[in-house]
């Protein structure tokens, strides 16, 4: 039975990795097209005369990204219009880092309203809280009729990996009811690697989000990301843009987010869509 729910997850992780290749295919085309087009777009322009149309001085917007890992990150941008076209920006920002080969699986079916979906061979979850500089610049002259304005983003600076043990809900055998069980939260050790990493039914569902806040580990490392950016009335008072981007994380040592220290990376590359909303002044 164990052989059989390991071929069927390694099939399940191929058939993923296969849809992530196409998914990310898609989006390298996608930037490529969108690259040429304004480019093209730009050509023949007059050239910008660099302090003319500004009405604002700065802009404040709230990032809502969703990354290709199926992570959700959330953040804030403060930007200063250096010039019509361009403007240069600090952002901060927190999202969790997944690893490309988790698979959730269902908590068991009896105990499902006790216990969350889990991740198998799942050993920290990590969240990356990012920070950086950046510079966003326009292509075309879109903006002064107030439509979609075309340019690119770039951005780079410090992170720091938040890891939170992951605890599962795991079934010891009660000794004073034959065929029942005792349930114990545990995260990953050595001493109940062969419970933590049971594919027979002795692990019942993820325990509470609560368990290992407060035992978090602090690792250091870095962010760069580059987009394009779509502005919808570029410089009216509201913001309202969409980015098409590849974002990088790098670490000095692998990130423990599987048992197995093999799979685990040193860097984590992700394709994101990023919705931007707010204000100018």
């Amino acid at each position: 039975m164990g052989g059989k729910l390991l071929v069927d997850t390694q099939e399940k992780a191929l058939i993923l990795d296969q849809i992530l290749g196409r998914m990310i295919r898609t989006v390298l085309l996608f930037c490529f097209v969108a690259l040429l087009a304004a480019s093209a777009l730009s050509q023949g322009l007059t050239p910008p005369v660099e302090n003319m149309g500004i009405v604002y001085s700065r802009e404040t917007t709230f990032n809502m990204k969703v990354a290709s890992n199926r992570g959700f990150i959330a953040g804030m941008e403060f930007g200063r219009l250096r010039t019509y076209y361009k403007t240069t920006y600090y952002h901060i920002s927190m999202g969790e880092l997944k690893h490309p080969k988790e698979q959730r699986q269902s908590a068991d079916p009896i105990l499902s309203r006790s216990f969350r979906p889990f991740i198998f061979g799942k050993e920290n979850n990590v969240f990356v809280v990012r920070g950086g500089w950046g510079v966003k610049r326009y292509f075309s002259e879109k903006a002064k009729q107030k439509g979609v304005a075309v340019g690119m983003s770039y951005a780079f600076g410090p992170s720091l990996g938040l890891l939170k043990p992951y605890y599962l809900a795991i079934c010891y055998p009660n000794p004073d009811r034959p065929g029942d069980c005792r349930i114990f939260h545990e995260k990953y050790s050595e001493e109940n690697a062969s419970l933590f990493l049971d594919e027979n039914g002795r692990i019942k569902g993820a325990s509470p989000f609560t368990k290992g806040l407060g035992e978090l580990g602090f690792r250091p490392g870095a962010n760069a990301s580059v987009a394009l950016h779509l502005d919808w009335g570029a410089f009216d008072e509201l913001v309202k843009a969409v980015e098409i981007g590849a974002m990088l994380d790098i670490f000095p040592t692998k990130i423990p987010i599987l048992v197995n220290d093999e799979e685990n990376r040193r860097v984590y590359l992700n394709f994101f869509v990023n919705l931007q909303l707010g204000k100018r002044r």
